[in-house]
């Protein structure tokens, strides 16, 4: 059974979810290749002390490691977020093929948003990118994460 952009960007926000309840922004990703969840992952910047702990940073390392690669080619990658410009160089470099995002991020996206990916010149890779797939959801558990740590 195929499964559609929906379901797997379903899956990343569960991701989303375990970094909320550890009190990190609730950003997750899945990679997929032949229709399979290969890695997944969430941000985990404050528990790890780590700037580069991003959800898609954290999915891509262990689909290199699932992989025995540095290359994922053939793979999607689905994030709640449109990725910010360290997560959109390792797209590039990794080779994934497709990357499928949630909401924009006004303030950091580097598909779209502060960054247009697919204008910067020159690269020998351009994943297709497409947002907006369940927006809606993946862009309120972040609104409400803020919302609540605003009142604390």
């Amino acid at each position: 059974m195929k499964h559609t952009k929906e379901y797997f960007m379903k899956r990343a926000l569960l991701e989303a979810n375990k970094a909320k309840e550890k009190d990190e922004v609730p950003i997750g990703c899945v990679i997929v290749k032949d229709n399979q969840i290969i890695a997944r992952g969430h941000n985990n910047r404050e528990s790890k002390n780590d700037v580069s702990s991003h959800a898609e940073m954290e999915a891509i390392r262990k689909a290199n490691k699932k992989l025995k690669s540095w290359r994922l080619v053939d793979c999607d990658l689905y994030v709640t977020i449109e990725p910010c410009l360290m997560c959109m160089g390792a797209i590039y470099q990794s080779h994934i093929k497709n990357v499928y995002y949630g909401s924009e991020d006004p303030k950091g996206g580097a598909a779209i948003s502060v960054i247009e990916f697919d204008n910067i010149k020159n690269l020998n890779h351009y994943p297709h990118i497409e947002g907006g797939v369940l927006k809606e959801e993946c862009s309120n558990i972040v609104k409400e994460y803020f919302k609540n740590k605003r009142l604390k």
